[in-house]
């Protein structure tokens, strides 16, 4: 809640698979939820005129063009000035909006914030994080596919970035930081982890290599690796946990029954698959 610290973000209305409904549906959602929300809701007059009007707390701001899914990220944001991702990423610029949300094409995204929005002293690379379920509190991976390649300096920006993400969003007072490994001793790996590895000693919170087994038992609450081990890993938990779903759903309705303890056990049930869905 940001009732007492009024916050100002801007909002790609035509960004995502279900946009404008579902954007639409989510910025009335967190009106609701967040009295000292204030929306700049960008996009095509037709999309966010009307919603505006009649919503307090909300301004249309219109944008001509539209970055498709499939489109060229870096080419796309050169070309389409006027695109909503633009426009918003500019709005953050322009000091308008402290913030920005698109579920549009996420390489424009990336493209878009370091050419308009520039980068933080000190980062050289931007990184796209996520945070994931685990046994624990959760914890936020990164990069998960912003940068295929990395230098070691890379990876530990990424642990300074991820770091403050954990304390000022996930309430985590001394993040632990992990660097995701093939093996905990600090020589193993690839070169780049282990010169990453030295550098991050220097990072406070940081606890040493951890593995793909480690991310979901709560080892650390903040995980760097490369943007094409973070993908990887991503994708492979999001399809193990949509499998062990679909599989649970197939055994709890094997059976008269199983059917009546899925009826017994379907809140619960409801509940874990939302805290799994990543």
């Amino acid at each position: 809640m940001t009732a007492g610290n009024p916050v100002t973000l801007a909002v790609d209305a035509v960004g995502g698979d279900f946009a404008p409904d579902a954007v639409l549906e989510g910025v009335t959602a967190a009106l609701a939820a967040d009295p000292g929300l204030n929306v700049l809701l960008v996009g095509p007059a037709d999309a966010v005129t009307s919603y505006a009007a009649a919503h307090e707390r909300v301004e249309a701001v219109s944008a001509t063009e539209v970055i498709g899914m499939d489109e060229h990220a870096a080419g796309a944001v050169r070309a389409k000035k006027d695109s909503s991702i633009v426009v918003g990423c500019r709005l953050v610029k322009e000091g308008r909006a402290d913030g920005f949300f698109s579920a549009g094409n996420t390489g424009a995204m990336m493209a878009a914030s370091t050419l308009v929005m520039g980068r933080i002293k000190g980062v050289q690379r931007p990184a796209i994080a996520t945070v994931l379920p685990t046994a624990g509190p959760p914890c936020v991976l990164l990069d998960v596919g912003a940068n295929a390649e990395c230098k070691p300096e890379h990876l530990a920006q990424f642990a300074h970035m991820g770091a403050a993400y954990a304390r000022t969003t996930l309430g985590v007072a001394e993040p632990r930081i992990g660097l995701l490994n093939i093996g905990e001793e600090e020589t193993k790996g690839s070169q780049l982890a282990q010169d990453a590895h030295v550098l991050l000693k220097a990072v406070p919170g940081f606890i040493g290599n951890v593995e793909g087994r480690d991310i979901p038992a709560a080892a650390a609450d903040v995980i760097v690796t490369d943007g094409f081990t973070g993908n990887v890993a991503l994708k492979l938990m999001e399809g193990m946990s949509k499998q062990l779903l679909d599989q649970f759903k197939v055994a709890m309705l094997s059976s008269p029954v199983n059917t009546i303890a899925a009826a017994v056990l379907k809140q619960s049930l409801e509940e874990l698959s939302d805290n799994i869905d990543t």
